[in-house]
């Protein structure tokens, strides 16, 4: 029996699609097509039902599963006797996360993995919406609200806190701000409220909605970006927006949001090797990012 054929056997029975399985493995969907059928004919079996949804494993198939499974793991172990992990992870994995974490922190953080992991290719998807697990659109995913229901794994990721932002041009040419009654008074740049993907972003409930909200986008680094220009207030994470000269914290420690990002992936995808080490990854970055994340960094000079 041909172990690559197993490899793709594996990949499509836990993706249950080709292009899906095609891109975790990197070839063309007609490969992981080919080397299926391959396998069933060597086999004499039908290991997949076929439908417009997708694929489904027969019972032939279910049976077959944990002995690949177990393949797959002594060759892995096999692979890293011989060699550093570092070298025999390989592979792609997708990470979907939200737009702020994933351009902000991930994307310069996750250089450090494929340095750690040459062979390992990531997709970061870092956009301002949620993202599936359910259909397929990522195989790790960073979301703001905790699942309560789903064949995945769960874990708390971290908490971060947001905080009110504007610009020194912004706050030199209006009123001073010295309470939270003064805000009423101010313009403010949010989120549109009908294309909002989430409750958890209804920061502006908590301190009353203000009179003047002269822009709105579905991303919070254009709203940023915004801010900055002097367009208004902005409720940004510390994380971003502390770093940015532009920007100034309003009301320093008076106001801040507490929010917690959530990491899940496929109860399926526990035992594969590279799953493992970017989730292992994922949290060690959050982890040694605490302070930044809770904006407990020095902004002395950075806030009024």
């Amino acid at each position: 029996m041909d172990w690559d054929n197993l490899r793709y056997f594996l990949e499509l029975s836990r993706a249950s699609k080709l292009t899906v399985a095609a891109r975790r493995l990197g070839v063309d969907h007609t490969t992981v097509s080919r080397r299926v059928q391959a396998l069933e004919k060597s086999m004499d079996t039908q290991l997949f039902l076929r439908a417009t949804t997708g694929y489904s494993l027969t019972e032939a198939g279910r049976n077959l599963l944990p002995h690949a499974e177990a393949m797959e793991n002594a060759c892995s172990a096999i692979v890293q006797s011989k060699a550093g992990q570092g070298e025999s992870l390989s592979g792609q994995v997708r990470i979907g996360v939200t737009e702020g974490y994933g351009s902000t922190m991930l994307a310069p953080q996750l250089v450090a993995l494929t340095k750690r992991y040459p062979n390992l290719r990531i997709d970061l998807l870092a956009v301002p919406r949620m993202v599936q697990l359910s259909r397929h659109e990522a195989d790790i995913v960073i979301t703001l609200e905790r699942p309560v229901r789903g064949p995945f794994i769960i874990t708390k990721l971290t908490d971060y806190v947001l905080k009110l932002y504007a610009s020194s041009s912004y706050l030199a040419q209006h009123p001073s701000i010295e309470s939270r009654e003064d805000l009423s008074k101010h313009n403010f740049v949010s989120y549109i409220e009908d294309l909002m993907y989430s409750k958890e972003l209804l920061y502006l409930d908590e301190i009353g909605q203000p009179r003047h909200i002269v822009l709105r986008s579905t991303s919070i680094l254009a709203q940023q970006q915004a801010a900055a220009a002097g367009a208004g207030i902005a409720i940004l994470p510390s994380f971003s927006a502390d770093a940015d000269p532009c920007l100034k914290r309003v009301l320093g420690e008076q106001i801040e949001f507490t929010r917690t990002f959530w990491m899940l992936m496929p109860i399926e995808f526990k035992d594969i090797a590279r799953m493992k080490a970017t989730w292992s990854f994922l949290r060690e970055m959050a982890d040694a990012n605490q302070r930044l994340l809770m904006g407990r960094l020095e902004v002395l000079s950075n806030s009024i």
